[in-house]
């Protein structure tokens, strides 16, 4: 086994994290939902409605619907793959297939323009997601593998900080191409879209190499096993899923991550869609939101890696998730450019430091020594892909119901304060688990 807390190959682990998230930043957050809000509008003669597999829908509810489908596939498939990769000791191959299926979508979504009809390019950002969200498990499952319990913290929020600090540079690099094609010779209104879309293909596998190359294969579960990949693959999960309902800490913390997750992940997902049609804020303001999201992403992961070494990692995050609470409510209550960029400020800081924390803080509770950690990060994988299906389906149908997105953000504020419950649940539990074990040493 590889010693852990090895520069070289944390630096690897961070740069599948600064390759990847060219895929959120591009296709999920800035430039795809504003393109395809507007080539849906041109080819309905500028109505909100579109047709999918016979069906209407309203734009921005049908990219939800499809963002969650693929979360939902992902969430179905994933148990199985991870554990199959624990069984074999794998998982790298599995990085490296999910990240040829998503970046091979983007490229693909290079083909949707006006006139063309939606089946394929929503194949296309379905995949993408599959691609994105399928890879991250197996990327997260390093976590562990790679650094110590007491490097957990700031491993992962360095992750996390080159993932921002990446997803930045390609923006600014797409943003270029789209707001100045001049500069290149461009005369086509929808080619600089698409182009950002191939842009995002040659990033993401491009510095994916580098981790490909670099870290661990994984190592293969001690025990010899005479069942086949398939069966041996639910085996597996049935015991890891055995072993995690008698640990009080982590099926706490699962549970409560569930439930904030629901609305973190879902505003990240929404965000733009948001300002676009509810404060009208054009393309060039909404890229510029995101990135300042990026931006103080970074030290908001900071912020949260050094509040973790002084009060823990549980009350760091019941002050991240009151925060986030107080926030969604906050955006309902929007009505211009200027609350909605304190907003994104506030979303930004702790965007950076709940997602960092959330993952050491899980890392932190799976038990010492075993041999591979796929399986176990499975868990909060599909707990989070959940998650996310369940508050883009709530966000989708509160919309399509009252034609507000305003009420869907008070929907996902009840998630905040339920997840915040259980977190407040699971700091007592700890507190209390803690004091039974220095009562049994003494």
């Amino acid at each position: 086994m590889e010693a852990k807390n090895n520069k070289k190959t944390i630096w690897a682990w961070c740069m599948f994290d600064w390759a990847n998230q060219s895929y959120n930043i591009v296709i999920t957050s800035t430039i795809f939902p504003a393109y395809f809000v507007e080539v849906t509008k041109f080819n309905s003669k500028n109505t909100q409605m579109v047709t999918f597999l016979g069906h209407r829908y309203v734009n921005t509810v049908l990219s939800n619907y499809i963002l969650g489908l693929s979360y939902l596939v992902v969430a179905a498939i994933l148990p199985i793959l991870t554990s199959i990769a624990d069984y074999r000791g794998n998982k790298k191959s599995y990085l490296q297939l999910f990240t040829w299926l998503g970046s091979l979508a983007c490229a693909g979504l290079f083909f949707f323009k006006p006139g063309v009809g939606l089946e394929i390019p929503m194949l296309c950002f379905g995949l993408a997601s599959i691609g994105y969200c399928g890879g991250f498990v197996f990327y997260n499952s390093y976590l562990p593998q790679i650094a110590t319990p007491d490097k957990q913290d700031a491993v992962s929020a360095k992750g996390f900080i080159y993932g921002y600090v990446g997803s930045i540079v390609v923006q600014v690099l797409c943003f270029i191409v789209v707001l100045e094609p001049n500069w290149f010779g461009i005369t086509d209104d929808w080619l600089p879209a698409r182009i950002s879309f191939l842009m995002v293909f040659v990033w993401w596998i491009g510095f994916s190499i580098i981790p490909f190359h670099l870290l661990p294969k994984g190592q293969p579960n001690a025990g010899k096993h005479n069942y086949n990949v398939i069966t041996g693959g639910f085996k597996e999960l049935a015991k890891v899923f055995g072993k995690v309902r008698n640990m009080p800490l982590l099926k706490r913390f699962l549970a409560s991550f569930f439930l904030y997750s629901i609305g973190v992940q879902t505003i990240m997902l929404v965000a733009a869609n948001f300002a676009a049609k509810e404060l009208h804020m054009p393309d060039a303001a909404l890229i510029s939101i995101v990135l300042i999201i990026q931006v103080v992403a970074v030290p908001g992961a900071l912020i949260a890696s050094k509040s973790s070494e002084k009060f823990g990692n549980v009350r760091t995050l019941v002050g991240l998730v009151a925060v986030w609470s107080a926030i969604c409510l906050y955006a309902y209550f929007i009505t211009n450019s200027a609350q909605f960029y304190v907003a994104a400020v506030v979303i930004g800081i702790v965007m950076g430091g709940v997602q960092s924390l959330s993952r050491s803080t899980y890392s932190k509770y799976l038990p010492e020594n075993i041999p591979d950690t796929a399986s176990y990060f499975s868990f909060y994988d599909v707990t989070e892909k959940l998650s996310i299906v369940v508050g883009l389906f709530c966000f989708g149908f509160v919309e399509a119901v009252t034609n507000e997105m305003r009420d869907s953000t008070l929907a996902l504020d009840g998630f905040f304060v339920l997840g915040l419950i259980m977190l407040i649940v699971l700091m007592f539990t700890e507190n209390k688990l803690r004091k039974q074990r220095v009562e049994v040493e003494a």
